[in-house]
């Protein structure tokens, strides 16, 4: 299994690696991206990972990364010719391609294409071609993509021409928070750069609410926190706000809904899909409207208690176990198929 070290990615395949374990699956990561940190380097200890092989090769999102993705494939295959896996299962799209001996599962955790249409309301421009061109490619090599919720799968559709089996396994967490006491005040997390997360929004307007309104995360006030920090954070927050403007599935948000917070999220798509009736929906460029809706989960407990059972509720739809066993079925049907197509050519 491959994983970017950046995002939320890297949490999903750890979770995904543990539910697995009671399937009989054993999972060697490899990694791309940053080197990892002292507090991913702690979650991977305490994982079922069986092999970690570590990389700092560029991103395909990221920008010029093509000589980094070439020698990162070359890498791979080197990996699968030595560990021999059943299957291949890439968490990204440019590899998918590349002359595997195994077959090849993609999942579509977010792509550039989708992000730039959902942030900027219009296509990437023309520099972006090469990279549309190799997330095709993989898309179209691949045994099946997997996208987390419809949103993202029929954002796939919009951009890309493929023909690969195809479906959607949400996302799945495992939280248990420390017990705490609610406390009066709003949450936000997320990287303050990232115009998708939409952190900002909440800076602008906390003026605006009653309740304090804390940011964390890289370039918020108080900075990227350890993992810890955010999970009692989480515990003690009454509401938390993500007014995304782009989120394939939100695993942030899910966490604060394990930790049963009341949620004000963006109104798009892919939230709509995994949150339901269990939160408030607000317009991602619409302050106002965000303002309105922390002001009135502040002063109404009963709205606020209720959403929050919700969420709860509705969040542990999300375990990790009902995702690893949705993506069995997947490994198993293209093993299968595979064995099949080789037993058919000789």
């Amino acid at each position: 299994m491959t994983a970017d070290t950046v995002g939320g990615v890297w949490t999903y395949a750890l979770d995904l690696a543990d539910a697995l374990v009671p399937h009989g699956i054993e999972v060697e990561l490899a990694t791309m991206g940053r080197p990892l940190d002292h507090d991913q380097r702690a979650a991977l200890a305490r994982s079922a990972v069986a092999g970690h092989h570590e990389s700092a090769f560029a991103l395909e999102w990221e920008q010029d990364p093509w000589d980094d993705v070439d020698r990162a494939g070359r890498w791979l295959l080197e990996l699968e010719d030595r560990l021999r896996p059943d299957l291949v299962h890439l968490n990204g799209y440019a590899h998918g391609c590349l002359p595997w001996q195994t077959p090849v599962v993609v999942v579509a955790h977010s792509c550039v294409f989708s992000w730039w249409e959902a942030v900027k309301g219009e296509p990437p421009p023309p520099e972006w071609a090469r990279y549309r061109d190799s997330v095709e490619a993989g898309l179209r090599a691949a045994r099946a993509v997997v996208a987390p919720t419809q949103a993202m799968l029929d954002a796939l559709e919009r951009h890309y021409s493929f023909r690969t089996t195809r479906l959607v396994i949400h996302n799945g967490r495992s939280l248990v928070p420390p017990p705490r006491e609610k406390e009066p005040f709003v949450l936000g997390t997320g990287r303050f750069w990232d115009e998708a997360k939409n952190v900002a929004a909440l800076q602008r307007v906390r003026a605006e609410v009653a309740w304090p309104v804390v940011l964390l995360g890289a370039g918020s006030p108080l900075g990227r926190v350890p993992a810890e920090e955010i999970a009692s954070y989480l515990a003690r927050a009454s509401i938390f706000a993500s007014p995304a403007r782009y989120e394939p599935f939100g695993l942030s948000i899910l966490e604060a809904a394990l930790a049963r917070c009341a949620l004000v999220v963006g109104d798009i798509p892919s939230l709509r899909e995994v949150w339901g009736d269990a939160a408030l929906f607000v317009a991602p460029d619409e302050d106002e409207a965000l303002a309105a809706a922390l002001r009135l989960l502040a002063r109404d407990r009963e709205l606020r208690e209720e959403l929050a059972h919700r969420a709860h509720r509705r969040a542990l739809r999300y375990a990790p176990e009902r995702m690893a066993a949705r993506y069995v079925e997947v490994y198993d049907q293209v093993v299968a198929a595979d064995r099949d197509a080789e037993h058919a050519a000789s």
